[in-house]
């Protein structure tokens, strides 16, 4: 059915005889979209106290990069290290993690390019490894695996540079570089070579990438001084420490005894059973991705624990839905589109993961609960990474009723965990395509 020319006239003629019409537009144009729908009645509602509050350090910024699930991961490693160590700041690198998240990412890429030499060019499998082979996102497991390899060191050992800070420009050629390199290995492919000799290819091309990281970033520290004062002014040292080391000593975090819950109602992922994506990852050799899908109430239980613990928790949450960055509540009535527009915006969280229209895109951290006299939650704290300035000091408010909407994933410690849900954990995960929702990369 075309659009007739007749009708568009009839419809400007509709929309400028209603005044509230005429009213919203002037808010809109002049203001903008999200600011003229921004519901400010909610930032007196929904206040900063929470019955459960963990005390946290300064707010971290990662700037323009898509580092939030690093930032994140290190913000709950930072609060065990300022806690133990009676330290008023402090803040791992999150340059040296960056490091090697591009290096290990570029080595899954050729490797992924290797075991689809025969797919063909224009499928949907190629696009998709093509599409953002080494992009800045990433997952709970993922960092995980690069901890595992790498440790962690003191921001002042492997500080911040304008590549860290801003990520796109280096990421673009460093993008391009891979593209070049997956077509010559399959061209190469293509003309007779052998596995072994794709291989020595590979080797050669993951030296250029090193090469381009040590340039962009920094060479990383294998072994550095720790130095820092505590609150008493004590002084804190310890020399010759390798990355690796300092996590084990100072974080003393078994991350393995940490899993990712999601939260994904939809047909194909039945509750209580686990899942892994296909082509998601970045250490070759470290492990999978994993999840167990849980119902909302379950995910929630498991993040409660946790704080009523004194433990942060990592999450991953949709942030762009109905909010706005002027402001500090994620709430469904805090951005009113609908009234604006005068629509109504009425999916079901199953069928937004089914339209595309929601999937993880950022995580950040719970520092802390409101309970209710039920010890039902009401509110959460929520640590960002955007600056002081982006939010109410830096934090957010997320609402109960948001959490049940936009909330995908949490990493918890098995011992805050039922036996059903440890045990249903050991379950062979299924394998889900490398498109699927749950396959997001929080940025």
């Amino acid at each position: 059915m075309d659009i007739k020319v007749e009708k568009i006239k009839e419809l400007n003629e509709k929309f400028d005889n209603c005044r509230g019409n005429r009213i919203a537009q002037n808010a809109a144009m002049t203001n903008g979209v999200a600011q003229a729908a921004t519901n400010k009645k909610i930032e007196g509602i929904e206040r900063h106290s929470f019955s459960i509050n963990l005390n946290q350090g300064e707010i971290t910024n990662q700037k323009q990069s898509g580092r939030c699930w690093m930032f994140a991961a290190l913000n709950t490693f930072r609060y065990r290290i300022i806690k133990d160590l009676n330290l008023k700041n402090f803040e791992l690198s999150q340059s040296y993690p960056l490091f090697y998240d591009k290096l290990e990412k570029s080595n899954y890429f050729f490797n992924s390019i290797l075991k689809t030499l025969d797919e063909d060019l224009d499928g949907r499998l190629l696009a998709h490894l093509l599409s953002d082979p080494l992009g800045d996102g990433g997952q709970w497991d993922m960092f995980v695996n690069l901890v595992d390899k790498y440790g962690v060191v003191p921001k002042d050992v492997m500080p911040e540079s304008a590549n860290s800070e801003s990520t796109r420009f280096m990421d673009e050629y460093l993008t391009k570089l891979l593209r070049t390199y997956a077509s010559k290995l399959r061209s190469s492919h293509e003309n007779g070579a052998s596995m072994e000799e794709l291989e020595k290819m590979v080797e050669g091309y993951m030296e250029d990438v090193h090469r381009a990281l040590c340039v962009s970033l920094g060479t990383p520290p294998e072994v550095f001084d720790f130095e820092v004062r505590d609150k008493d002014d004590n002084f804190i040292s310890e020399k010759n420490i390798t990355p690796q080391e300092f996590f084990k000593k100072y974080v003393k975090q078994d991350l393995n005894e940490y899993i990712s819950i999601i939260n994904a109602p939809t047909k194909d992922k039945p509750y209580n059973e686990t899942y892994t994506v296909d082509f998601l990852g970045n250490v070759v050799e470290g492990k999978n991705v994993k999840y167990i899908n849980l119902p909302i109430e379950e995910l929630k239980q498991a993040a409660i624990e946790q704080l009523k613990a004194g433990e942060p928790v990592w999450f991953g949450c949709d942030v762009g839905q109905f909010f706005s960055r002027d402001g500090f509540v994620l709430d469904l009535e805090a951005v009113k589109v609908d009234d604006l527009f005068k629509v109504d915006y009425d999916m079901t969280k199953e069928e937004r993961l089914d339209y595309s229209e929601s999937l993880m895109t950022h995580a950040m951290v719970f520092q802390g609960v409101d309970l209710d006299e039920n010890g039902n939650s009401t509110r959460w704290r929520v640590e960002n990474s955007w600056g002081k300035d982006a939010g109410k000091d830096g934090y957010l408010v997320m609402t109960d009723r948001w959490f049940d909407q936009y909330m995908y994933q949490v990493a918890i410690n098995k011992k805050y965990l039922s036996e059903e849900i440890l045990k249903n954990w050991e379950k062979e995960p299924k394998h889900l395509k490398p498109w699927d929702p749950m396959g997001s990369l929080a940025k």
